[in-house]
């Protein structure tokens, strides 16, 4: 029995974030941020100025879903943190927010080294019955590791295209929540932002979904955030990839 994709008429395309939408990597993410800032914050005072990164609420607010650099940039200026930028090139104990950048993604690397990578079995099964009925799939996420978290999950296969950080940075691409990164895939698949569907579980994503006029933005909530997503602008909101499936 095969699997039909409840879906709009019109959509030819899919697009598809990763941590969070087609991983279980977004936990690893908000761990590693986590560790990250609250190092730090520790080594800034005591008090209100050293209040703990908050695993769920500050990281669905500041940080998931953007480029690296624009979710500390986010963070600190939510805490009415200011520091010098310095430069990709600065090491991972610089007091600068390329420093921190890079000790996060250090943080990362070293997770899914040691615990590896595991796909939502909802999100395998959404893609290969998307790739069926012959829809174009295209990656688009923020991650400088997205090569290794899909070859890893074993996913590398399924896409025609992908735009991740290297791509955004090389083209100088805005980061979520600019619509830039998402409407490069659908240049990159051949279609109109109004035939591609996005799959986004972060704010930021939902919001560049809905700022490129895309077809159809859907939220997947994995964390209990759906009446935020669907204030940001989802059109609809999943628990699970598979929700979107029917048999027949």
């Amino acid at each position: 029995m095969s699997a039909h994709l409840r879906l709009p008429a019109r959509i030819t395309a899919c697009l598809f974030d990763l941590d969070g939408v087609l991983t279980r990597t977004a936990e690893v993410h908000a761990a590693a941020w986590k560790q990250t800032f609250d190092a730090f914050l520790r080594r800034r005072g005591a008090g209100e100025l050293a209040r703990p990164f908050d695993a769920d609420r500050d990281y669905g607010e500041y940080v998931d879903g953007r480029p690296r650099v624009d979710g500390v940039r986010a963070f600190l200026d939510a805490r009415g943190i200011t520091l010098p930028e310095g430069t990709p090139e600065d090491a991972a104990s610089a007091e600068t927010v390329h420093g921190l950048a890079r000790r996060k993604n250090e943080l990362v690397r070293a997770l899914i080294a040691s615990d590896g990578v595991k796909a939502y079995e909802g999100s395998v099964r959404f893609l290969a019955a998307a790739r069926d009925a012959g829809l174009a799939c295209a990656l688009v996420t923020s991650s400088e590791n997205a090569t290794a978290v899909v070859d890893a999950a074993g996913l590398a296969h399924m896409f025609a295209a992908t735009v991740d950080s290297t791509v955004a940075h090389t083209l100088g691409l805005a980061g979520k929540p600019a619509p830039d990164v998402f409407l490069e895939a659908a240049r990159r698949l051949g279609v109109e932002p109004a035939d591609a569907a996005v799959f986004e579980d972060a704010l930021a994503g939902v919001a560049a979904g809905r700022a490129g006029a895309f077809g159809l933005v859907v939220g997947v909530d994995r964390v209990g955030r759906g009446a935020e997503l669907r204030a940001t602008g989802a059109d609809i909101v999943v628990d699970d990839l598979a929700e979107l499936l029917s048999e027949r």
